[in-house]
């Protein structure tokens, strides 16, 4: 992929007033500073239904996902934290990833992706570390930069802006690194894994 990049945020929660969709929302802001195209995947108003790995014809949600995922150069993921780890409507979203399996290059291959754990408490890093689990398992790289939200019902006002300026701007600089190694990447791919090599590594189709 050449020219532009494009930064693909997938997040939010089922929440009316979704804390971890306003820190994506400014990581994405950060991106487009940096010169991406940016573009957002609201998880309440993709409204996927569950994973089901016999199904042969998803709905166009899923497909919309797909593509966008499938053709972006860099990804932002934002997930609350619900006991310890993603949320549920999160991890059933990067579930409906295996339809990149088939893709050239495979899954999130040479695909660089920006992580935001949004916690009630103080343990936003749980969160984080669950989601880079899920990128490795896909080929894709993580930057180091993470930004783990603590306290989050306070971080952010009822306009989703960030109640600290040092917040916003550390979530701003998320996405302008994911931009950066997005256009690094994309100058020329690391691994070059073909979809034909993909089938004789990790990660594993999940089970039916």
């Amino acid at each position: 992929m050449t020219g532009h990049i494009n930064i693909v945020g997938l997040g939010g929660s089922l929440a009316l007033s979704s804390r971890s969709l306003a820190a994506l929302r400014l990581a994405l802001e950060g991106a487009g500073k940096a010169g991406a195209v940016t573009e957002l995947f609201d998880v309440r108003e993709l409204d996927l239904p569950i994973y089901d790995p016999e199904e042969r014809n998803p709905p166009d949600s899923v497909r919309r996902l797909c593509d966008a995922v499938a053709n972006a150069h860099g990804l932002i993921w934002s997930s609350p934290l619900y006991h310890g780890t993603i949320s549920g409507a999160f991890k059933n979203a990067l579930d409906w990833l295996q339809l990149l399996s088939a893709r050239n290059p495979p899954y999130l291959t040479d695909k660089v992706v920006g992580l935001v754990g949004a916690a009630g408490g103080t343990h936003g890093l749980q969160a984080i570390n669950t989601m880079e689990y899920v990128v490795r398992a896909l080929r894709g790289w993580t930057v180091p930069l993470v930004v783990p939200v603590s306290r989050s019902w306070a971080a952010f006002d009822s306009s989703g802006a960030a109640a600290d300026p040092q917040l916003a701007k550390q979530l701003k600089a998320l996405g302008e690194e994911v931009t950066r190694m997005a256009r690094v990447i994309s100058a020329g791919p690391l691994t070059g894994v073909t979809a034909a090599k993909a089938a004789t590594l990790l990660p594993v189709p999940p089970a039916k």
